[in-house]
């Protein structure tokens, strides 16, 4: 299909603006389940694959948002999707942006004010898989921003994946995609910890793996033990009768001499440790390990923490 170079003609279903690996298969996606496409990148070649299944390509940005009711962003940050869409001027007028952008909350709720100023009905999202799963109906991404810009525009944000819906506050997507992100790096590194630990007697990773990922962390640390605490976590309730805090600090200090005396690094245990020192300090040694809670909620500075 011959590029489109002119705004208004021809207009297609949906514009996607960046294509890096993740736009080009949030563009894939929207072909593949038969929508008629525009797409925009800085480097016109990377369009290429895209044009020759069917999909449209302008020359600027004004064309490209013009093009199209909804317009897909998906750039590096929040800075480059300023400096990009700066040049498309009146193009936005009662159109829709999704911006799938990573970034902060603040960053997110600022590009809300930015779209209200232009007259653009904004939804700030995030993508939770990586690109050889985007639209897998399974695969989930994470909206905030204006319900009825949401409900107008879930089918074609259904064609990515599985849209979940979070809340008016536009910069919900970012921080809930920020906080799992952190529970996943926090995972990885408990594991690959673990290894070294073990690691340091000489017994081969894949040992460990059967025992750490094919029995303690399905059975120990089941989604759904974990889920039972969480009503407790919004109640500030942490009953110790099976363990206190002060009974995991006992083994968080093993765990941290452990790691000096077999020659591994020590600052996650160190870390750990320092952490259950606060929640004691603040009162919660006598109740159970999820009192944490009570720590992160709070900064560095309220509980005496010096990191």
């Amino acid at each position: 299909m011959k590029d489109q170079h002119s705004s208004g003609q021809n207009g297609t279903d949906v514009t996607v603006i960046g294509l890096g690996p993740m736009g080009s298969a949030l563009a894939e996606a929207f072909l593949g389940n038969g929508r008629s496409l525009t797409v925009w990148n800085r480097t016109p070649g990377k369009a290429d694959a895209l044009v020759a299944k069917g999909a449209n390509r302008t020359t600027t940005v004004a064309e490209a948002v013009a093009a199209s009711p909804v317009t897909i962003m998906c750039l590096n940050d929040y800075t480059t999707m300023y400096r990009v869409l700066d040049s498309a001027g009146g193009a936005f007028e009662g159109r829709t942006l999704v911006n799938l952008n990573s970034g902060t909350p603040a960053q997110a709720r600022a590009a809300a004010d930015w779209a209200a100023e232009r007259d653009l009905d904004y939804l700030d999202g995030a993508i939770m898989v990586p690109p050889p799963l985007v639209g897998h109906p399974e695969s989930v991404f994470l909206y905030g921003g204006p319900r009825d810009v949401f409900d107008q525009n879930r089918a074609t944000l259904a064609l990515l994946g599985d849209p979940r819906y979070l809340g008016a506050d536009p910069g919900l997507a970012v921080l809930f995609n920020t906080a799992l992100l952190a529970m996943m790096y926090a995972t990885l590194n408990g594991f690959l910890h673990g290894a070294a630990l073990v690691g340091s007697a000489d017994v081969p990773a894949v040992e460990f793996a059967e025992l750490a990922l094919g029995w303690f962390m399905p059975v120990v640390l089941a989604p759904a033990s974990l889920a039972e605490h969480a009503p407790n976590l919004d109640e500030g309730v942490y009953p110790g009768d099976l363990g206190t805090m002060e009974m995991n600090l006992n083994a968080l200090e093993h765990i941290a001499r452990t790691s000096v005396e077999q020659g591994v690094h020590s600052d996650l245990p160190r870390l750990m440790k320092e952490l259950a020192e606060q929640a004691i300090a603040l009162g919660h040694g006598a109740e159970n390990y999820f009192a944490m809670f009570e720590v992160f909620k709070k900064s560095a500075a309220e509980t005496g923490g010096s990191r």
